[in-house]
């Protein structure tokens, strides 16, 4: 009898040890958030959330207000809905919230890299020196060069003056991908192949077999980022990133040419700091997600919105022209091709307001900050909650402002000058509650973890489009096809996809 209650006692302490480690016994303090645990110990509520994450969010605003608490598999994340408030999360020491711990956990998980210390410096000082400023004119004009390569390589010959019938987010993607791709990590050297055509050629060979690739894999992204694949799917994956690892790696890259500042310069850190090559292997997968896993989708929904919108496609279309004249450029048989230059691309304020406003539409990121000490979120009504080291703290742009009626009114309808004043300039004065707001659309995050390569991604789809206005009649083969859902498995992680591809036609002009 004495040894059935020691088993007893022991199973007893075992389950009460186990709720307490899956977070069933933890209660709201005095001046925490609301709390909602969720139906599930431990998993809490990320069923729902990964199902619909902005569903999800909406709900629990509607229900808690513009600060809760929800646990998701094992953390507890505090969410702040109140755009007035983003900046004590944005503006907060690094020392208290951090990016890099739970990106460190994300980018080890799905692409196998483990992080160097001084991992998110050294990734801020290249992407400021070849991303921005002077750096910027150079990956511009590389941008410009690979595009020229892959849409315009047979302009005059006839041979694709027939229409060509393809789905719209297919091509988009293929596209800017394979020149961001080509742009960043060098072409095929001329002295292997013999002539600049020939090299030419097994660019565009070589980009288009690894986009089909790429594209495998970023299907099977937000599940692999969850840690949820299927055992084939995990096979899939494991397959895929050796593919890039390889396909990338340093070994490699040594033979192409005219590879960016941006790539050769973080190699070469890594490989003074002592890092294993296969593990810059690695490095450079992640490098091409990041740069080109976005881009793609959001030229996708730019083109979409101006093909379903006849007055911002003739506005667009009116501001390409006059530039192009401006500049002394002409699209004509047998003229030079179109040089779309940085300089040139800051003169777009029509173009720039309808990229702003696709992306309003459609970029969905999840902001989140590990917290590495106790602290006090100070809200913008006055209010103070207290927060737990170890808790996460998160904002959700999309919902908390990008789609909010007071701030955007007919926030889902896409309206190319949301983002112009009266007088042409750009827009920054919107509002909620009556006061500015200071972070209004978050596309590319916000703080020091503000995406470092947003202003040539911008370049990347303001090129593409540029082209396609210059050089291609195209159309919708269904003009009256409704523009698709947003694809939400993949809420959280960037650019948005659609549910399904919408068919469209496009030819060369000469």
């Amino acid at each position: 009898m004495g040894n059935l209650l020691q088993i007893l006692l022991a199973l007893f302490i075992s389950v009460i040890g186990a709720l307490y480690l899956l977070g069933s016994f933890r209660r709201r303090r005095a001046g925490e958030p609301p709390l909602d645990k969720g139906p599930i110990p431990w998993f809490g509520h990320v069923l729902e959330f990964r199902k619909d994450t902005a569903k999800f969010l909406q709900r629990m605003k509607e229900k808690h207000g513009d600060i809760f608490t929800a646990q998701l598999g094992g953390f507890y994340f505090h969410f702040i809905t109140d755009p007035l408030s983003f900046g004590s999360v944005v503006k907060e020491a690094r020392t208290k919230l951090d990016f890099s711990k739970f990106a460190e956990q994300l980018v080890a998980r799905v692409f196998g890299y483990h992080s160097m210390e001084s991992e998110h410096k050294v990734l801020q000082a290249s992407s400021t020196k070849h991303l921005m400023g002077d750096g910027l004119v150079v990956m511009t004009q590389a941008m410009m060069s690979n595009l020229q390569n892959l849409m315009l390589h047979s302009v005059g010959s006839g041979d694709d003056k027939q229409w060509q019938e393809t789905g719209l987010f297919a091509y988009s993607y293929n596209i800017v991908f394979r020149a961001g791709y080509l742009a960043l990590f060098g072409n095929e050297s001329v002295k292997c192949t013999g002539t600049l055509e020939k090299a030419k050629e097994i660019d565009r060979q070589h980009s288009d077999e690894l986009f089909k690739e790429f594209r495998k894999y970023d299907q099977l992204f937000p599940n692999l980022a969850y840690g949820v694949l299927g055992p084939s799917e995990k096979m899939e994956a494991e397959r895929l990133k050796r593919l890039f690892w390889s396909t990338l790696s340093v070994e490699k890259m040594r033979s192409r040419d005219n590879i960016s500042g941006w790539v050769s310069d973080q190699q070469q850190v890594r490989d003074e700091q002592g890092m294993q090559e296969f593990m810059q292997d690695r490095f450079m997968f992640l490098l091409l997600w990041a740069s080109q896993g976005n881009t793609g989708p959001a030229a996708f929904w730019l083109l979409l919105y101006l093909m379903k919108h006849p007055d911002a496609m003739n506005a667009v279309t009116k501001e390409v022209e006059e530039i192009l004249r401006e500049t002394g450029q002409e699209v004509k048989r047998g003229g030079l091709l179109i040089d779309l230059t940085r300089d040139i691309l800051l003169k777009t304020p029509i173009l720039d307001s309808a990229v702003e406003e696709t992306l309003r539409l459609t970029a969905a990121p999840v902001l989140t900050r590990a917290v590495l000490q106790d602290m006090t979120i100070n809200m913008a009504s006055g209010q103070e909650y207290k927060i737990r080291k170890g808790d996460r703290v998160a904002v959700f742009p999309y919902i908390a402002v990008q789609v909010d009626p007071e701030v955007y009114p007919d926030p889902y309808t896409f309206k190319y000058d949301r983002f112009l004043t009266p007088d042409g300039n750009k827009k920054t004065d919107f509002y909620k509650g009556g006061k500015k707001l200071k972070y209004y659309n978050m596309p590319w995050g916000a703080g020091t973890t503000m995406c470092p390569g947003r202003f040539f991604a911008t370049n990347e789809l303001k090129q593409f489009v540029f082209l396609m206005l210059s050089y291609f009649d195209f159309e919708l083969k269904n003009p009256n096809e409704e523009i698709p859902g947003i694809d939400i498995r993949r809420w959280g992680f960037g650019s948005m996809q659609p549910t399904k591809d919408v068919q469209f036609r496009y030819r060369l002009r000469f």
